[in-house]
């Protein structure tokens, strides 16, 4: 499809393009067209004060659109507009004839509605290419500065661009569908045509488990929604992943058990649905650490998935599939759950960003438990933008789950809001420097890695502080819940199945022989626990809690704190076979139950990808994203893989 068809075809939702447009004109109102017609330099005034604010000629005009053209590699063919200068409604009329954009019904109070511009200008606005100066003016007489101009072109690039769909994000995906340079159901099939071509041979990930076979179907009605009615918002039309512990009432749901390969359970996840009533496409189920116990992504039924960055390394886990996934340009973004680590290992792992919310911030209810005083399921993305996206989709009161009751008024409009590039300055963050250990070699690499990331932290605008968390030797001595509570949590599971349940309960998986030899053991020593009525127990749940929540508001109080840092793993990934070892620092976050966001900080010698986590406080998830963000912009260090080009 040609931009020129693509262009015909948009009829509604251009104001999604807000990554591409400024709110009113080109940022600052435009003198009249006498005024800026003048090159005077005021007295007192000096050249480079005025520099670009001096009128565009025609020329210049010209040669710039050419200039945008060739670069996006599209054809160019304009009519010189009339006079030396250009007017805005000259510049309008002349863009919509070139781009053969449809005349818009949109009006200025300074557009008459039988001018011969003023379905150009409507145009031009509704595309989000020439806005009008405020919400009423349009100024149409104003003659375009050497300003206009620049910025005229990167948008003009922006929006004539070819449509690349390698490490696209939402907000470039739902622009393109926007612009009409691609339909949801041809961006499944190009998802898909990649799963084919890494996931199912080739490199052969092992990443995706199901793919939804309606999915080419649902994306054909999304589209014609979109004509009809409009986007839903930012996920609509969207293709994503979800981690096979996530309940889908139209594909298996398995934990990656031999033992589940044919239950689809009746009902979505809460997570799962609100995902598709955003208007998202499941495009399909990822292979993960069987029942996610562990962090090397190994199944009865997945096999063991691959490191995209590094076939013979692992990708971290429980959620690793997911991480392969989206690593590899699966999907857009996808879902992980996280017990221990399990979103924010395989993130790092991965070069990816992964959200751990608040305990309470998103509904677990479709989620096959491992404990659920310490489950959250959370986004995965390749950016910070795109996991805001996501979470604001899967967040909010369920009464399925009442631990979500807890975050009753403390959900922002919008995590989006929050991404902010300046969003480290006068920032404090507190460097826990005894969770950057380098006394062995896997260690020294990561520890460098951090160390640089710190150090890019002051340019960036934050003070880093070095501190010490209370209390952390006792903390790290508790264990994590999941040895206790998941016999009981997933029997509780497989009743909510009703009848049409595969297995009632651990003992009748471990009799079938239907799972992971690998984790016979671990399954058995589960299933003998008699019962969670117990002093041991109750401490775990009462005094670790407490303990990690006291020692970790503490620090962050004495030293004035917006977050703190720390590398999301101790080693990057390891060789598969050799195990796996992340040390104890993903913690502190399922212990107190606080927010944690990992965000690629650079890669080891040998090319595997490293993660900075930043923890914060309770529902705070909002200052993390803007901290993440404000990093990851001024840095860049996410790279695709070079396995999967």
């Amino acid at each position: 499809m040609s931009y020129q068809q693509s262009a015909m075809m948009k009829k509604t939702g251009a104001l999604l393009l807000a990554g591409a447009v400024l709110a009113t004109g080109f940022g600052s109102p435009a003198p009249s067209a006498a005024a800026a017609a003048s090159t005077t330099v005021p007295a007192g005034k000096t050249a480079a004060a005025t520099a670009g604010k001096a009128p565009a000629t025609a020329a210049a005009f010209v040669k710039a659109m050419e200039e945008a053209a060739t670069l996006a590699g599209v054809p160019f063919s304009m009519h010189t507009p009339m006079g030396t200068t250009v007017k805005r409604k000259d510049a309008a009329k002349a863009l919509q004839q070139w781009l053969k954009l449809e005349p818009a019904t949109e009006t200025f109070k300074d557009v008459p509605d039988d001018a011969d511009y003023a379905g150009a200008v409507s145009a031009l606005n509704q595309a989000g290419l020439m806005k009008g100066y405020t919400e009423s003016l349009f100024l149409p007489n104003a003659v375009l500065t050497e300003n206009d101009v620049a910025v005229l072109k990167d948008r003009i690039y922006d929006y004539i661009k070819p449509f690349v769909l390698e490490e696209a994000t939402i907000t470039e995906i739902q622009a393109a569908m926007t612009q009409g340079k691609i339909t949801s159901k041809e961006l499944v099939q190009k998802y898909l045509d990649r799963i084919e071509k890494y996931d199912d041979q080739g490199v052969s990930l092992k990443a995706v488990l199901t793919l939804n076979p309606e999915a080419l179907n649902i994306a054909e009605a999304l589209d014609e929604e979109r004509a009809t009615k409009g986007a839903r918002g930012p996920l609509h039309g969207i293709p994503v992943l979800v981690k096979d512990n996530f309940d889908t009432n139209d594909m298996p749901t398995t934990a990656g058990c031999l033992c589940l390969k044919d239950s689809v359970p009746s009902t979505d996840a809460e997570q799962v649905k609100r995902l598709k009533d955003a208007g998202a496409i499941i495009l399909g189920k990822t292979n993960l650490h069987e029942f996610a116990f562990g962090i090397t992504t190994s199944s009865s039924l997945g096999g063991q998935t691959l490191n995209p960055y590094a076939l013979d390394h692992y990708p971290g886990g429980s959620s690793g599939g997911t991480g392969a996934a989206i690593a590899a340009n699966f999907a857009a973004a996808g879902l992980g759950t996280d017990t221990g680590g399990s979103i924010r290992i395989p993130s790092s792992f991965n070069s990816l960003v992964g959200i751990r919310p608040t305990i309470g911030l998103s509904s677990r209810d479709g989620i096959i438990p491992l404990a659920l005083t310490q489950d959250v399921g959370g986004p995965m993305a390749r950016t910070v933008s795109d996991a805001a996206i996501m979470l604001d989709a899967t967040v909010g009161y369920d009464k399925k789950d009442s631990a979500t009751a807890y975050s009753v008024g403390r959900i922002p409009s919008s995590y989006t809001d929050y991404l902010d590039v300046n969003g480290l300055k006068g920032a404090r963050i507190g460097v826990a420097t005894e969770l950057i250990p380098s006394t062995k070699a896997e260690e020294k690499e990561v520890a460098d890695v951090i160390n640089h990331a710190v150090a890019e932290l002051e340019p960036l605008g934050a003070t880093a502080v070095p501190i010490q968390i209370p209390n952390l030797a006792e903390i790290n001595k508790y264990p994590s819940l999941s040895g206790y509570e998941f016999k009981f949590q997933l029997n509780d599971y497989l009743e909510s199945l009703g009848d049409e349940a595969p297995y009632h309960s651990l003992s009748e998986i471990i009799a079938s022989g239907q799972f992971d030899k690998s984790q016979e053991q671990s399954m058995k020593a589960r299933d003998a626990r008699a019962t969670l009525d117990t002093t041991e127990y109750k401490d775990i749940v009462l005094k670790r809690t407490q303990l990690t929540r006291d020692s970790l508001l503490k620090v962050m109080a004495d030293h004035h704190l917006d977050a703190i840092i720390y590398p999301t793993s101790t080693q990057a990934a390891g060789v598969i076979g050799e195990g796996q070892n992340s040390g104890g620092n993903n913690r502190l976050s399922p212990f107190s139950g606080f927010p944690a966001i990992t965000v690629p900080a650079g890669f080891t010698s040998e090319g595997l990808p490293v993660g900075m986590e930043f923890l914060g406080r309770a529902f705070d998830e909002g200052t993390l994203i803007k901290l993440a963000y404000s990093y990851e912009q001024g840095t860049h260090h996410r790279q695709a893989p070079k396995f999967t080009p």
